[in-house]
């Protein structure tokens, strides 16, 4: 079975970043890198090795993992926390957009008050004054 990040078959396959997100949980649950096999094993053998070592393959071609020779295979380390992902995942949808001024407004307009306050403490900290 091919997995693919289509969400619309109803044929019972995940969305790949369902997938990517379940293996990304394993690597930061461990203390050392896995290989897929491992991963496999952690994931409570739901997907077959193969589909696990196409995601660490795609994972690795974005960025979100590392990987170390051992034996003829990889071992694999995520290279960020889940926040330091997100927050990665943020910057490159707002690189793709020209107009970030809009972009921008617009996600500030969206959030709740708290996070908007949260938003405003973290810029002061920084030395930025939010505007």
């Amino acid at each position: 079975m091919t997995v693919t990040g289509d969400a619309g078959h109803g044929d019972g396959r995940r969305p790949a970043g369902e997938l990517e997100a379940g293996v990304l949980a394993a690597l930061w649950a461990a203390d050392a890198p896995l290989t897929p096999g491992e991963v496999q094993t952690e994931l409570g053998g739901r997907l077959a090795r193969t589909t696990v070592t196409t995601i660490l393959s795609r994972l690795h071609d974005k960025g979100a993992v590392t990987r170390t020779r051992v034996g003829r295979g990889y071992a694999y380390t995520p290279t960020e926390d889940a926040p330091g992902l997100t927050a990665r995942r943020m910057h490159t949808e707002l690189a793709k957009e020209e107009d970030r001024s809009t972009v921008l407004a617009r996600f500030v307009s969206q959030l709740s008050d708290e996070d908007e306050q949260l938003l405003r403490s973290l810029l002061e900290e920084s030395g930025g004054d939010g505007q």
